[in-house]
């Protein structure tokens, strides 16, 4: 079974911000493989369903940003899952353009909290990630307000495009492996690549 967390803020008032994108990419997956994902344990909200030959636990972390990784740990525990072979996180990057997605297999946080908390909690920092960008075309003077604010009309559209392609991107992990799914989502903007912080 693979294990496919998204990121994001329990509660109607995150729901459409740049910092819940995790769960939004979630609900399409969710949303393309016919299942809802309501069934809460784990201190997640869960669902099973298939890509491929693979099974698939979807989970969107309850516990807030800053301890996703309390959820990831009770979820890998509890599924008999390597998260250094079959976890997969998605979550919002804001050095990477609104429409862009990078992933990688390894790495540090880079500065974000989830994705911080699920590292020190698995101990490694070898997890399969897919970064979704939310920055807008415009400068940001704080970060923290802009991710928990939510999206102008201006920017749904991008934002569409790359929930669908960060599904397409789930499937060909799935189904192809990591490597030729950075081959095919990684080469777009490469230019806009933020430096990776030495770990």
């Amino acid at each position: 079974m693979k294990l496919i967390v998204g990121l994001g803020n329990p509660g109607i008032e995150y729901q459409f911000t740049p910092h819940n994108i995790g769960f939004l990419a979630l609900d399409r997956i969710a949303e393309q493989c016919g299942v809802t994902i309501d069934n809460r344990h784990c201190k997640a909200l869960t669902a099973r369903a298939r890509i491929g030959k693979e099974e698939i636990l979807l989970a969107k972390p309850e516990t807030y940003m800053n301890l996703s990784g309390l959820s990831v740990q009770e979820l890998s525990r509890k599924y008999e899952i390597d998260p250094q072979k079959d976890l997969i996180v998605i979550y919002d990057e804001l050095d990477l353009p609104l429409g862009s997605i990078r992933i990688r297999e390894r790495g540090s946080s880079a500065g974000h909290n989830g994705m911080q908390s699920i590292i020190s909690a698995i101990g490694s920092q070898e997890i399969l990630r897919i970064r979704l960008g939310i920055a807008p075309d415009h400068p940001v003077k704080d970060g923290a307000r802009y991710v928990l604010g939510q999206f102008k009309k201006s920017q749904l559209v991008a934002l569409d495009e790359m929930l669908e392609t960060a599904a397409q991107a789930v499937n060909v992990i799935l189904n192809e492996g990591s490597g030729p799914a950075m081959n095919r989502f990684n080469r777009k903007n490469k230019a806009d690549e933020p430096e990776e912080p030495k770990p």
